[in-house]
């Protein structure tokens, strides 16, 4: 029987579970079928149009999806009115980034633009028989409508999906798939349909994030990102600091600066969705998002927060602590009522409402997550602490049991899910970067594993919120650039949660699925007996370019796990910073590289114990050997690099000579102490600290 620590994410939509994807050996979805089932098969196969194609929202669409969909033929048709500004041709240097100037003009060839009067469609889409509309017209309820019943007057049995920020799928009469910001980049999707439907899976297949969410106003997204918009302009109506001052300390205390980011966006546009959304939340829910005058003033003039001379660095001041405990109230308040909401109606599955605050309105730490960190006495406190300040928001919902739920599993397993069948375990991670969340939730995953007697394991990516693993959340640093007890205690703590991976069961696999797997998830995954990745997947510890020393063991056991011929590669590994491909990694960093489909078999093997796959063992002794001058290695520019390689070398040398059992305590010494030298600070995790906390 299959039990799992909570609702694997994939399920969600309709996919079933991790674990089945291993038992199964395929994938729960081939993106050829599901492109059959949503465009049609062979000649009968039609095209997305994607409408309101210029602006901000579909031109970023279209060339995601595009770029996407070209392997299969899908022509994109790009509809918009004449005139409209050039937003899809400003989309191709972006793709030559990304894909260099040859492949991007192929993808660019496949999008076939169109103008319309807004009432009549042109008669030579017809020849491209639309089967998928994506709609990204203005955010007014009846342009949208009349948009769709000139569609199906036209296409009677085409698809319809719109990306508004906040009007429900119920008002609209079709389903939603609203995109998060950036949208050439973000692959977030909140989607609103009575069942996954063969769309949405089509969006996973191709490595985008369809998340489910309820159909109610503003979904999740916007209730946090325009609600911390909203927080912050009723503290700048109750004190006059200016938008800028205003950032600086919500970045500080919860990571998004919410009136640069709605000029980033594009004033104009971004001020009225705020507007719209807040205004129709107001009507359904009351005070607590009615819009302040200044959002208001500002959706009517299109005028951007940041004026051009705002003379910062004449008029800088720090708030005292009272004044700062006040600040928090007046943002943290807002935010835990409208979350209390978001929870009360079930908006999605609280992984998930946790992934989007993070990321898409930018959150250094979901909503979710900082409400367990504060726990629910706190939390109802700051909320009826903002209720002394706005006294009329007492009178909107408000649902303080909600976070009397936190000891469930799905309150404590944000992160990280585990399942198992009875004798396979599969430990799962829904965050891209590694934190002391993280770190928490896998050590309670390998708690209730060992607790149901599991003694084999698969450690990977959860296939859904997670499609790649990044490294270290290097905000987890910032207290250590000022405190190297703390920077030592974080190594020391992090690389023993590593170790039960490789202590505690009698067979662990560690599996790259996704692109990319760097710093300390690759140390973290190291760890595993095996170590199987896709073969396009790219490995690296970029520590040095941060700079940082690894810390999670880098240093030492991945010159341990390898032969000594292998550790030159190794060196170069953790000095240049440069990634290498799974398949060039095969034998020191990597047991099993192939297609995605074999390795998820080859995994489902050695767990099963299987496999004739070799295992490789851990030297527990003094290394005697190990290189450690940095010849042949490129050189680095810059006092910066300069120290960090130097660093890296000395961490190398002292863990690898002394046996594995005291190498952690000589690694974290290591790693610690350089968070808190000169060159740490002025890089870029010191520079991102600056940014962040320097208010």
């Amino acid at each position: 029987m299959e039990k799992a620590l909570r609702r694997p994410s994939l399920e969600t939509l309709g996919l079933g579970s991790v674990l089945g994807i291993f038992k199964r050996g395929v994938l729960p979805a081939e993106t050829s079928d599901l492109v059959d089932r949503v465009f049609g098969a062979g000649g009968d196969r039609g095209c997305l149009v994607i409408s309101g194609a210029n602006g901000i929202v579909g031109a970023g669409k279209t060339m995601q999806l595009a770029s996407r969909l070209i392997p299969y033929g899908i022509t994109i048709a790009a509809l918009d009115f004449p005139g409209a500004p050039a937003g899809l041709s400003k989309q191709f240097s972006g793709l030559a980034r990304s894909f260099g100037k040859e492949q991007a003009a192929q993808i660019i060839s496949n999008v076939v633009q169109f103008t319309y009067d807004g009432s009549h469609l042109p008669k030579q889409l017809a020849a491209l028989k639309p089967r998928f509309l994506l709609e990204a017209v203005p955010e007014i309820l009846e342009i949208k409508k009349s948009h769709y019943q000139m569609f199906h007057a036209a296409f009677p049995e085409i698809e319809i999906r719109s990306v508004t920020s906040g009007f429900p799928a119920r008002e609209l009469g079709v389903g939603v798939a609203h995109p998060a910001f950036p949208h050439e980049i973000n692959k977030v999707f909140e989607v609103v349909e009575p069942k996954p439907s063969p769309i949405t899976q089509l969006l996973w297949s191709l490595g985008l994030i369809p998340v489910m969410v309820s159909d109610d106003w503003s979904f999740v997204l916007d209730v946090l990102f325009c609600g911390v918009m909203l927080a912050s302009c009723r503290y700048n109506a109750a004190t006059n600091m200016p938008a800028w001052k205003i950032d600086k300390y919500v970045r500080e205390l919860v990571g998004p600066g919410p009136f640069r980011a709605h000029d980033a966006i594009g004033a104009k546009g971004a001020n009225f969705l705020t507007w719209s959304c807040l205004d129709h939340l107001a009507q359904k829910y009351g005070e607590l998002f009615t819009p302040t005058k200044s959002l208001v003033d500002h959706k009517q003039s299109g005028q951007d927060w940041y004026p051009p001379n705002h003379l910062r660095p004449m008029v800088n001041w720090t708030l005292d602590d009272i004044e700062k405990q006040e600040f928090r109230t007046w943002i943290l308040g807002p935010l835990f009522q409208m979350t209390s909401l978001l929870l009360h109606e079930k908006r999605s599955e609280l992984s998930q409402m946790n992934a989007i605050g993070e990321m898409c309105a930018q959150f250094r730490q979901g909503v979710i997550a900082l409400a367990r960190w504060y726990g629910s006495e706190k939390v109802t406190r700051t909320v009826e602490a903002y209720h002394q300040l706005h006294p009329a928001a007492a009178n909107s919902p408000w649902y303080p049991e909600e976070f009397t739920k936190m000891d469930s599993a799905e309150w404590q397993q944000l992160y990280v899910n585990a399942e198992h069948d009875g004798t396979v375990g599969v430990i799962t991670f829904a965050r891209e970067s590694y934190n002391q969340d993280v770190d928490i939730e896998l050590n309670q995953a390998i708690d209730w594993l060992k607790g149901e007697g599991i003694e084999r394991v698969i450690v990977t990516s959860d296939f859904h919120l997670a499609t790649q693993l990044v490294g270290a959340d290097t905000s987890d640093f910032f207290p250590a650039l000022e405190d190297q007890a703390k920077g030592v205690a974080l190594s020391q703590k992090w690389s023993q949660t590593a170790r039960r991976l490789h202590d505690e069961f009698a067979t662990s696999v560690g599996f790259v699925n996704g692109k990319r797997c760097l710093g300390g998830f690759l140390e973290l995954l190291q760890h595993c007996h095996y170590v199987v990745a896709v073969e396009s997947a790219d490995l690296g510890m970029p520590e040095v370019t941060l700079p940082v020393v690894p810390g999670m063991e880098g240093c030492h056991w991945m010159f341990r796990k390898s032969s000594p011929e292998s550790w030159p590669k190794v060196l170069s590994l953790l000095l240049e910073g440069r990634s290498v491909k799974a398949t060039t990694a095969l034998g020191w960093l990597v047991d099993y590289s192939g297609p995605l489909t074999e390795c998820v078999r080859t995994c489902w093997s050695i767990a099963r114990g299987e496999s004739a796959l070799q295992r490789r063992a851990v030297n527990a002794n003094r290394l005697t050997g190990v290189f450690t001058e940095p010849k042949g290695i490129a050189p680095v520019t810059g006092p910066g690099l300069q120290a960090a390689r130097q660093a890296i070398l000395e961490s190398i040398r002292n863990s690898c000579s002394a046996p594995l059992s005291e190498a952690i305590t000589i690694q974290a010494r290591h790693s610690g102490a350089f968070m808190s030298s000169t060159a740490c600070r002025t890089g870029a995790v010191g520079l991102a600290f600056a940014k962040t906390a320097s208010v």
